[in-house]
């Protein structure tokens, strides 16, 4: 399993409020987009990834009508 630092960002809908919830933390993980998926469970989730050349992994996410972003960087 690799180690990632995710930083996860919620954008913020509200109007004239442009300001984004952001959280840090370590996960160990074979596969973001697989791990991401599990996190999410049971909740309505449309993903789109992007692979870096460095080994970062990006994952756009609409929970529930929530956009959220996912940022798995290799530690």
């Amino acid at each position: 399993m690799a180690e990632y630092e995710l930083v996860h960002e919620i954008k913020n809908l509200c109007r004239n409020n442009q300001m984004r919830d952001i959280f840090f933390e370590e996960v160990e993980c074979s596969d973001p987009e697989t791990y991401l998926r599990a996190r999410l469970k049971g909740k309505a989730v449309e993903l789109t990834t992007e692979r870096g050349e460095n080994g970062a992994v990006t994952i756009h996410a609409v929970v529930d009508g929530l956009i959220q972003k996912f940022v798995f960087t290799p530690i």
